[in-house]
């Protein structure tokens, strides 16, 4: 079981920069650090899409979907159970509601409520 809350989206203006965390409860007996960990946004009138991931213990290391790929970084610090998605040179069309997501990929099974990101031109 776990619980997400993310934190840390707002109204930034084209280019500039934000980092969201994601605050992860885990229930006892289960370790944060082995769970697989996602970022998926949804825009309005659109679905939900996948926007990076970051594997538990694992060498497999983090991967983008390609809009943001080169602009955004996902990180974890296992030691505090949290997640950040920082976001670099934003654009307009990356405003959304921002999720956390952990489990299995590529459903996941626990989320978090969301946090808006927009950006204005």
């Amino acid at each position: 079981q776990v619980q997400l809350v993310e934190s840390g989206g707002g109204l930034v203006q084209a280019g500039g920069s934000l980092r969201l965390s994601c605050a992860a409860s885990v229930a006892s007996g289960h370790t944060f650090s082995s769970y697989n960990m996602g970022w998926f946004r949804q825009a309005p009138g659109k679905g939900r899409e996948f926007v990076a991931a970051l594997p538990g213990m694992s060498p497999v290391s983090s991967f983008y979907a390609n809009s943001v790929k080169g602009r955004f970084t996902v990180s974890r610090e296992n030691a505090k159970n949290l997640v950040y998605l920082q976001m670099n040179n934003l654009k307009p069309e990356d405003t959304a509601v921002y999720y956390c997501a952990a489990g299995n990929p590529p459903t996941y099974e626990y989320w978090g409520q969301g946090t808006q990101v927009t950006v204005s031109s």
